[in-house]
């Protein structure tokens, strides 16, 4: 076979370059490593910011997006008993959106068949070849059988655990990683929201997250060490534990029920430069991964699919590599803020083991200011609904 652009990695950020690139006329194909079922069944991120939200439209995939997400104007941080909201569309004129990955993937997948795309499930065996060539190609296995895809571009959206960042050779690539001593443990549970906006909360017995996916479908979490199993939390224990956490009126009028999903994720900070090897490009979380406090995760990965999409349109339509040449160091940029962004929010909230008075204290005076300060609340709100591309 062959084609302009092989994607590998068929999760939302790849189904994404991939329809953006048709709408273009730019040919793909993508190869996914498991089933599409698979795919959708993943629990992920919820909150989209503008960005995100003008990409999908301009996919041409936004309208169910645009029907059903939960358009949200700020949202609310409680910390020493007492809860406080940054007010997004009042400080920077623009509100996020409450629209699960699941949903954006489904969305995505139904354009593409419609429109004939071309997706490959269970890929084994991935390996991008001469990449750093005007020749690269890949090659994988399905059922036993190899296949090869000749192709100008290869684009890596296959998460942490794939191939494409490993393909960059070690004396080219860095790494940058902070391990948080937590965990979140979330739970999904078909009962109506708390609140209509989420709620943060730091208390001494650890950070607790309100959210939600729709009108009767919540998503909690709560802190936890790393060293805890879901199995040591019956769905008692966890609502138990995330009353304690919130503010005393939202655990009041909080709706318990029987948790459809449970899991618990460790909390990382991760980038590794460049994020290109001569035809390779990373995308997402093959290149960056966030904290989930600053509900980053796919809202970086669709910055990445903003700057490569735009550099492969002037490739193509306009003969320029302007913006090939700069795509890692352009993505990088906003990327780190990101990151920044994200860690800051992680140390704001959370309690950590070897937290002393003093930090303690300084967290404290953080919050204390962010409730205070009208220009605090401006940047956590120009971060928090999403930076410019």
């Amino acid at each position: 076979m062959r084609t302009q652009v092989v994607i590998v990695g068929g999760g939302p950020s790849g189904l994404l370059l991939s329809q953006l690139l048709l709408k273009s006329g730019i040919e793909s194909i993508v190869l996914e490593r498991k089933t599409k079922d698979y795919v959708l069944s993943r629990i992920r991120a919820g909150i989209l910011e503008q960005g995100m939200l003008n990409l999908m439209r301009e996919a041409g995939v936004g309208d169910r997006m645009d029907a059903e997400g939960f358009v949200h104007d700020g949202t609310l941080i409680a910390a020493n008993n007492e809860t406080f909201r940054i007010d997004f569309v009042q400080r920077t004129g623009t509100p996020v959106m409450v629209y699960g990955q699941t949903e954006v993937t489904r969305d995505l997948y139904e354009a593409r068949e419609k429109a004939g795309g071309k997706i490959v499930f269970n890929t084994d065996g991935v390996v991008i070849h001469d990449a750093k060539t005007d020749a690269p190609y890949v090659t994988y296995t399905v059922d036993g059988t190899e296949h090869r895809i000749d192709c100008d571009f290869v684009a890596g959206c296959d998460g942490f655990h794939g191939v494409s960042r490993k393909t960059i050779p070690d004396s080219v690539r860095s790494e940058y990683e902070k391990i948080y001593p937590f965990g979140w443990l979330g739970v999904l549970s078909e009962t109506p929201p708390v609140d209509d906006e989420l709620i943060y909360a730091n208390s001494p017995r650890g950070f607790a997250l309100c959210s939600m996916r729709n009108a009767n479908l919540s998503r909690y979490y709560v802190q936890c060490p790393l060293t805890d199993h879901v199995d040591d939390w019956t769905d008692a224990a966890f609502w138990d534990e995330l009353k304690r956490r919130i503010p005393e009126e939202a655990a009041d009028k909080l709706i318990t029920g029987p948790t459809i999903e449970k899991s618990i994720a460790p909390l990382r900070s991760f980038v590794t430069e460049p994020m290109q090897w001569g035809r390779l490009f990373l995308c997402g979380d093959a290149a960056h991964i966030v904290p989930p406090t600053g509900a980053k995760g796919l809202n970086t990965a669709a910055s990445d699919i903003h700057y490569l999409y735009h550099a492969l349109k002037e490739h193509y339509l306009e003969g320029s590599d302007e913006g090939i040449d700069g795509y890692s160091q352009k993505a990088l940029l906003r990327i780190w803020k990101a990151e920044r962004f994200s860690w800051w929010m992680t140390n704001l909230l959370h309690r950590f083991p070897d937290q002393s008075d003093f930090d303690l204290k300084m967290q404290q005076a953080q919050i204390a200011f962010l409730r205070d300060s009208d220009a605090a609340q401006t940047v956590m709100a120009e971060n928090y609904v999403g930076l410019p591309y």
